[in-house]
């Protein structure tokens, strides 16, 4: 079995490159139920997030799965051999595929550096897989101890302070632009996860934030404390009077569309920050007089300090004991099994022989038990080391051909 993939993200694409790639939620779960119907296909993981879109599959070795020609029929994108977007896809596999998984899960390949978003998307592609039965055992295996590497990073590494995101680096450009939040009238479009995150964000930094709520759902909604809401399509109406709107929205059509500006009258500068992909505001809205236009590729990262520096070298360590934990689980998954049955058959051998000697010697009966389980669990240890070191030193079939003399030693 291989571990593949193929991905795009912002550092090599375009949003609306991206955006031509993306899934829903519902949508990604349909491609993987037809993923893994494919010949030769043992699992696959679909991510989709704003900045990526990556496909991961387990698969037989003799039948290595085409990707990207299956991700342009899930698309319907016509003769992919020759399709002008290829050039922005990574292939990777192997160990190459299982390192960026551990690195990107851990934050360190993020738009922002350290910010722990992409560690619940890639949980929650986990588990959309899971509920579709798309992922086996391998790539629940893989993810679940990429985001344990994660976690300890988020936990024992400070790459960031707080929950960083786009927003939160956002307000940070604005701010060394000359552009201060606190005061100004925000409108944030949308009321999903990372629109209550840049609404909370904006009402953080002391602007006055109002949240477009659709109309069937304003009844029910929670927005965040502190910010009014008014029905989406009241939106146009309440525009005039902001400094900076921000969309964030899974819709698949424009929230702020070119015609809807055609007889608005803007007393003062606007910022429109289009945080969707696909795109929320039609990009042709950033040419007009008093509008600046920015969207998820505006606001990036570009000095790295001497204490990040560090910080970056005690996450890598992490990612890397991680990933050999993920290696030794990966090329022992089917020889494992046999060598615990081997141990405990082995534990039970010494523990006749020794029992003797322990039964007669002087010592109080609870004890002489407790000595007995302490002998009993450093046997194992002992066994573990001598069959794991004999897997280091020998080749594969001469290791096994170890386990399979030790599993006819102990048949009867």
């Amino acid at each position: 079995m291989s571990i593949s993939m193929i991905g795009i993200d912002h550092n090599k694409a375009p949003v609306d490159i991206r955006a031509m790639f993306s899934f829903t939620k519902k949508n990604a779960g349909q491609a993987m139920e037809r993923l893994k119907s494919q010949d030769g296909m043992c699992g696959c993981v679909i991510l989709s997030t704003c900045n990526r879109l990556e496909i991961w599959a387990s698969h037989e070795e003799e039948i290595p799965p085409a990707l990207y020609e299956a991700l342009c029929d899930l698309k319907e994108i016509k003769d992919p051999d020759h399709s002008y977007e290829k050039q922005y896809f990574v292939h990777r596999c192997g160990e190459e595929a299982v390192e960026h998984l551990f690195y990107l899960t851990s934050g360190l390949k993020s738009q922002i550096l350290g910010e722990d978003q992409i560690l619940t998307q890639v949980k929650e592609a986990l588990s959309l897989a899971r509920e579709c039965y798309a992922a086996d055992g391998v790539l629940e295996v893989l993810f679940r101890m990429a985001v344990t590497a994660g976690k300890k990073i988020k936990t024992e590494v400070p790459l960031s302070h707080g929950n960083p995101s786009v927003i939160h680096q956002a307000i940070q450009y604005l701010r060394e632009h000359g552009c201060e939040i606190s005061g100004k009238t925000c409108m944030v479009i949308g009321n999903g996860e990372m629109g209550k995150v840049a609404a909370q964000t904006l009402r953080e930094a002391g602007a006055n934030v109002t949240v477009t709520v659709r109309q069937y759902r304003s009844g029910i909604v929670n927005i965040p404390l502190g910010c009014e809401r008014i029905n989406y399509g009241e939106r146009m109406e309440f525009l005039p009077c902001c400094d900076l709107v921000v969309s964030a929205t899974a819709s698949p059509n424009y929230t702020l569309r070119e015609e809807l500006f055609e007889t608005l009258s803007l007393s003062k500068p606007l910022i429109l920050i289009d945080l969707a992909v696909p795109r929320d505001i039609e990009p042709s809205l950033g040419e007009r007089e008093n509008i600046t236009l920015y969207d998820m590729d505006s606001f990036r990262m570009e000095e790295t300090s001497e204490k990040l520096s560090r910080n970056l070298e005690a996450a890598g360590k992490i990612v890397r004991e991680q990933m050999e934990e993920f290696r030794i689980w990966y090329e022992g998954r089917t020889v494992i099994p046999r060598i615990q049955e081997i141990r405990e058959e082995a534990v039970r051998d010494f523990h006749v022989r020794i029992e003797k000697i322990i039964k007669h010697t002087p010592m109080e009966s609870a004890d002489r038990e407790e000595l007995q389980k302490t002998i009993d669990k450093a046997a194992g240890k002992v066994i573990n080391k001598m069959m794991f070191g004999l897997k280091d030193f020998l080749n594969e079939e001469a290791f096994l051909e170890c386990v399979a003399g030790l599993e006819k030693l102990y048949e009867n």
